[in-house]
Order: structure tokens, then sequence, then C-alpha cells
């Protein structure tokens, strides 16, 4: 049985019929030169940074809907004021401030798991998570220090509440374990995201892995700090700590801006470029200068402004490393740039 050759038909598509121009060159020839094109006996055509893989992005881009960034950021906030609680209850010997700050550890934590619920879109899945515990994976260690640090948190919180009216030996007993473990377990909660997406391929992400936890972190410090004094708190100790997290946040963006690679084009470049450099100015610059003028002069409502540009700026950072993301991932060229260890 032989096979005739088909004609060039005038309405094939163009795939079509460059797939049958490469087909006569094969039957003249024996081979076919052209870019993608593997010897004789390959298996599969060979990807590169030249030729690409059929001009396709090799990454699907993040699936994470619009709650993701915002649990990224509620979480932050509740967990590092988890541990402030216990520091101004056990260091400070700040009543008020403790309690405000299980308050808002407890409150983030509800909402976070909500908003985590939220992307998955069924309770069932969150509880799928819980089955198994996988240490080398970040997403499973955060959905269970998630889970822990909701009961703890939840419970020193009950125990402020319910010590008013019934101040028993066992109410206190249960706030004075809840509240450090709480604390114990903000920790990873408030910088776990940033080594979540960090652990990925997308490469803007991944050049990142060792900068975005503490990132995060310093950023989940901010927001806490900053609820805690919009619901009233004064104390110095809170104006210092959001000075050293807001200086921290300016080194962040000083450095990334010093950095030149391919992979980093999406947070210096474009809309998602802007929306980074905007999040890192509400949250680094700007309370920092506000922060060092409240000091300086006692003013309150300039630490009432830091407080707002920090919130705002550390929601837009969350929201602008996820836009960063999808845009790093429609880049076919970086990842088999990255995986050959091109210069960058």
């Amino acid at each position: 049985m032989t096979t005739e050759p088909v004609p060039d038909r005038p309405e094939a598509r163009p795939s079509e019929a460059r797939l049958l121009e490469m087909r006569s060159i094969a039957e003249r020839e024996g081979r076919v030169h052209a870019a993608g094109i593997r010897p004789p006996g390959a298996p599969f055509p060979k990807a590169s940074p030249e030729t690409g893989y059929y001009g396709m992005p090799l990454l699907k881009q993040p699936q994470w809907k619009w709650q993701v960034p915002l649990y990224f950021f509620v979480g932050g906030a509740a967990g590092a004021s988890a541990v402030i609680g216990e520091m101004a209850r056990w260091v400070a010997r700040d009543r008020q401030l403790a309690r405000h700050a299980r308050l808002v550890a407890a409150a983030g934590a509800m909402l976070s798991s909500g908003l985590l619920i939220g992307d998955l879109g069924r309770p069932e899945r969150f509880l799928a998570m819980l089955r198994v515990f996988k240490k080398q994976s970040p997403m499973s260690v955060g959905a269970w220090v998630l889970a822990a640090f909701g009961t703890c948190s939840g419970a020193a919180a009950f125990s402020d509440l319910v010590s008013d009216y019934f101040d028993a030996a066992p109410v206190r007993l249960i706030g004075n374990v809840a509240g450090p473990l709480s604390a114990a377990l903000g920790l990873p909660l408030h910088n776990y995201t940033g080594v979540l997406i960090g652990a990925t391929a997308v490469p803007v992400w991944n050049r990142n892995i060792a900068t975005l936890p503490l990132h995060f972190g310093i950023s989940g410090v901010n927001s806490a700090v900053s609820t805690l004094e919009l619901l009233g708190n004064e104390h110095a100790a809170l104006n210092w700590m959001g000075m050293g997290a807001a200086a921290v946040e300016t080194w962040e963006g000083v450095h990334l801006e010093r950095r030149s690679e391919a992979a980093l084009e999406p947070v210096k470049h474009g809309a998602s470029g802007w929306l980074t450099r905007i999040g890192g100015v509400l949250s680094g610059p700007a309370p920092l200068a506000l922060r060092v003028v409240a000091a300086a002069t006692g003013a309150r409502k300039m630490r009432r402004a830091a407080a707002v540009s920090s919130l705002a700026g550390s929601i837009v950072t969350r929201y602008a490393w996820m836009y960063a993301g999808r845009v790093s991932a429609r880049n076919w060229r970086l990842p088999l740039e990255i995986g050959e260890g091109r210069p960058r």
C-alpha cells in the first residue's frame, strides 16, 4: 500500500500547510531541518530558550482566586497579632493590648479559614487537606498550622471574654495555655505564605524564595501593629515595632530595585510593576516617615495615618505579587533560561 502525497490545499490552515511542507521535505531528503525538530530517533522535540516549545507557555498560570491574596494578608496580621498579644501580656503587662491582640488573632483565624474555603469552593476540601501531614509541602504544613492556630487563638480569646463574668481557675488555665500556643503557631503562620509561593516554578516567585518569607512576615507584623493602633492602643512599643517593620520593608524595596534579572521584570515593568511599587511605598517609606515624626512630636494623627498606609500597602503588595506571578507564568522563555542555568 502506497501513500500519495497530500496536495497543498489553499483552504488548509497555516499549521496544516506547514505540516504538509515538512512531510514533503522528509520524503525528498530523509530528514527535516527546522527549529524545534529533533534528529531521527529522538522521542520528543527539545524545548530551548531559542525555539521554545511550539511557542506555548510551559507553566500554567496560578489558578488562585481573589480570596487567596486577601488570605495571605489576614493570616499574616493574625499570626503576628498573637505574638504581640503574648508579649504585651507577659512582658509589658498591658492587659488591654493583650486582649485586643488575642481578639484580632481569633478573628483573623476565622476570616482566614473562610477565605481559604471560599477559594477551594467547598468546606470538605479544606478538611481533605488535613487527612495527611506532609512536612515537605508548604501547603500541607500551612493548612495544619492554620487549623491549630484557629483553635488556640479562639480558646485564648474565649478565655478573656469569659473571665470578665466567670473568673475561675479552669478559665484562666485555658487562656494561659492557649495564648502561648497561639503565639508559637502564629510565628510560622505569618510568613509561611512567602515560602508557599516561593517554592513554585513560577520564575518571579522562585527567584525571590530567599526574601519572600521575610517580606511577608514583616508585612504581617506591620499589619498587626497598625490594626492594634487603630483599635485605640497607643503603647510606644507599637510605634517602634511599626517603625522597624517599615524600615525593613523599605530595605526590601530598595534591594528588589537594585537587582537586574529577567525573572524580575513583572515586579518592575507594566501594570504589575507599578502595583508592586505602590504597595512598597505605602508599606515602607511612607509609614516610616510618619512614624518618625510621630515619635518625635507625639502626634496621634501621624500614627493613625501610618497605620492606614501600612494596611493599604500590605494588601496591595499581596495582590501585586499574585498579579506578577500570573504575568511571569505567561513568559515561556524564562523557565527554560532558568533551567539551563543561563545568566539572567
